[in-house]
């Protein structure tokens, strides 16, 4: 499948991503085999496979939330990297 220049500016646009002008038409060259191989995949016998949602199958552990007791606080900030007045002190995340 061929891809034009225009569609990879559109895409890269979509994606707010700045393509070097020299790169254009690589990158149109080099989605087009990945698009061209993706069709190759439509001809693929799958009427045996059957339909899943994971590749291994997996089972949530499910418990009920309950609320605990500390019993040592000490214990508790003993690996704390920093610590008062019987808290966690943790870097500012908000601006």
């Amino acid at each position: 499948m061929k891809i034009s220049r225009e569609e990879v500016i559109h895409v890269a646009d979509l994606a707010r991503l700045d393509v070097n002008e020299e790169l254009i038409d690589k990158f149109a060259i080099q989605l087009g085999t990945i698009l061209e191989y993706v069709d190759t995949l439509k001809n693929v016998d799958t009427k045996s496979v059957r339909p899943t949602s994971h590749a291994i199958s997996m089972t949530n552990a499910f418990r009920e939330d309950e609320e605990k007791q500390l019993s040592n606080r000490d214990s508790a900030l003993a690996n704390a990297p920093d610590k008062a007045d019987g808290n966690f002190i943790v870097p500012k995340v908000v601006g």
